[in-house]
């Protein structure tokens, strides 16, 4: 059977099942983007920006209810429960598929199915997967073209005739009620209906790329991850990369692109979101960035925020979801710039100061990595770029210090297993409540996370010198509800001293919790920051330790005995230290 013989086959079986009216083949083209961004504008999909100001740059407004990632409504569909473990939704493969596939057949009737062979990460690097998508949406097309690889490019790259994720998607009506996104990780397979958000419709991306490449990650020795990758390169020119795992919207694609506040100090961006991390012949975990583009979230970005991303969207983006200003620019909340009058919000409709949300508060930008003035010369090294700090974050106002070290790599992996972050509106439901979030993987780990777990504590002896791993939290508050730490371009300087940690020359105290940066360790040289006012974001308090402690003892509990018994331990050894 040839390469595409059994995707040929795949493809056929789709068509006779949602019976479209065309099926076309995605072939990646500048020529191909343009006839489906022409084709979208004269169907109202599409609203042309100002051409002027924002070249390439165009609107796109989901449906109301159609606008953030359905984590209720997204399933793993493995054969037996266990094997999803706790933290997921199930369904079993059967049920799954006599129960949505009825939505699917003949919901492409009347419509083009577009078929988009992507690669996940750089041609020629043995890193890199294939999938191929089916969709009846002209807007997922465009996004995927610049969230990926699409084309022969992605066909070539195929090991054999089955070495490919397959994606079935479609609009259907988008109705909430007939909304799922299924995964079947044993077949490659994923299913998603009802939606045409970004992040339910782009199965490249947390489908694909999280989901399903976890699983074929745990299977095959390597790491998928919900990890930014950076490069921070030090005065004497050298380069120390680190990967980090934030939950979505706490401040990820702005630390990837972040602008130093300390002279000689620059970050190098790899990847905002996603990384598979692979250990080579010498023992070095070296990561690559799958995706070719950004899926941003725009409210916040701003000059002051997120110069890179500011200037990065000026041109050949797709925006979903912001405000639109008269003389055709994007506009959202805290952008740096006041609303204009004649202001229409998300939905098309005239805005009211005082009213809701202009821009949708997930509103988002697909842009192209390649336009982030920031991007690494090393992104699309088929080889990837050694890593030699992991950093887990989330957005907690008290308990977690700004930033502490852990002991070694199975304290990391457990400091990692115990995140917990107040969630946002990248997803649905409520704002602002403490939710746990295994390395930032909770919504995307694509089985048991306790074998999730067991898979990163194996991969430690694996390596050479294992990276060192730390917990971060810019978003610590005083009892007035002020940030205690400035952030954005001044996480610089704890990303000095994490450097320096890795270097064996910053200096830190040991704590119960860590290693935590000595008084004179951050370099905040030309900072309005008292000395005080750091002790504050450094402090910890046992008794919130030990009460976390223990709702950290109810979370691994629907574990069971799938738990590593490592993890217990460190649970228990740090309650000990604390004298709990």
């Amino acid at each position: 059977m040839s390469v595409t013989a059994m995707a040929e086959r795949w493809v056929d079986e789709v068509a006779r099942l949602t019976r479209p009216a065309e099926v076309i083949w995605a072939d990646g083209t500048r020529q191909e983007y343009d006839g489906l961004v022409a084709d979208m504008l004269r169907d109202g999909t599409l609203i042309e920006m100002n051409q002027l100001s924002y070249p390439g740059c165009y609107l796109h407004r989901s449906h109301p209810q159609d606008v953030a990632r359905t984590e209720q409504l997204t399933f793993i569909c493995t054969r037996s429960k266990d094997d999803a473990g706790p933290t997921n939704n199930w369904m079993a493969p059967a049920e799954a598929k006599e129960r949505v596939g009825g939505l699917f057949r003949g919901s492409m009737r009347g419509r083009r199915m577009f078929v988009i062979p992507y690669l996940m990460g750089p041609r020629g690097s043995p890193m890199s997967r294939v999938g191929i998508m089916v969709t009846d949406s002209p807007y997922v097309v465009a996004s995927m073209h610049i969230m990926t690889r699409v084309g022969r490019v992605a066909l070539e790259q195929m090991r054999s005739p089955d070495d490919f994720v397959a994606g079935l998607h479609s609009l259907g009506d988008l109705s909430p009620e007939r909304r799922f996104i299924l995964h079947f990780p044993e077949e490659k397979l994923i299913w998603s209906v009802g939606s045409g958000y970004g992040g339910n419709a782009l199965l490249g991306k947390k489908c694909h790329a999280l989901r399903i490449a976890s699983w074929q990650a745990r299977e095959e020795g390597w790491m998928a991850e919900h990890m930014l990758i950076l490069g921070l390169e030090d005065p004497e020119g050298r380069v120390t990369y680190l990967a980090a795992a934030m939950p979505s919207a706490s401040g990820k694609t702005n630390l990837s692109m972040l602008v130093s506040a300390l002279p000689g100090w620059r970050a190098w961006t790899v990847g905002d979101d996603i990384a598979w991390i692979s250990v080579d012949g010498q023992g070095q975990l070296r990561a690559i960035n799958p995706e070719r583009g950004f899926f941003g979230v725009a409210p916040s970005t701003s000059g002051r925020t997120n110069p890179n991303a500011t200037a990065m969207v000026r041109s050949n983006t797709i925006f979903t979801n912001v405000a639109l200003t008269p003389g055709g620019e994007p506009w959202w909340e805290d952008m740096g710039t006041d609303p204009p009058p004649g202001l229409v919000d998300w939905q098309g409709q005239p805005w009211r100061p005082g009213g809701a949300p202009a821009a949708h508060p997930n509103s988002r930008f697909t842009a192209p990595v390649s336009q982030c003035p920031s991007v690494s010369p090393a992104w699309e090294d088929p080889q990837g770029v050694p890593i030699s700090g992991f950093i887990f974050g989330s957005r907690r106002s008290r308990v977690i210090p700004l930033v502490f070290e852990a002991f070694d790599w199975q304290h990391g992996v457990f400091l990692g297993s115990a995140m917990s972050t107040e969630t946002t509106a990248a997803i649905t439901g409520q704002v602002g409540v403490v939710r746990r979030d295994p390395m930032a993987m909770i919504p995307f780990c694509g089985y048991n996370m306790a074998d999730y777990f067991s898979h990163w504590l194996s991969i430690g002896p694996r390596l050479a010198k294992p990276p060192k791993i730390f917990r971060v939290n810019w978003f610590r508050r005083d009892d007035g509800g002020r940030f205690l730490w400035p952030g954005y371009g001044e996480n610089v300087r704890v990303l000095r001293w994490i450097v320096e940690r890795i270097r064996g020359t910053g200096t830190a105290v040991e704590t119960p919790l860590g290693f935590l940066p000595t008084p004179e360790a951050l370099d905040l040289s030309g900072l309005d920051l008292p000395r005080e006012r750091l002790a504050q974001a450094l402090a910890w308090d046992r008794g919130e330790w030990i009460a976390a402690l223990g709702d950290l003892g109810a979370f691994y509990e629907p574990f069971g005995e799938r738990l590593p018994a490592s993890i217990r331990e460190e649970l228990h050894r740090m309650i000990r230290r604390l004298g709990g």
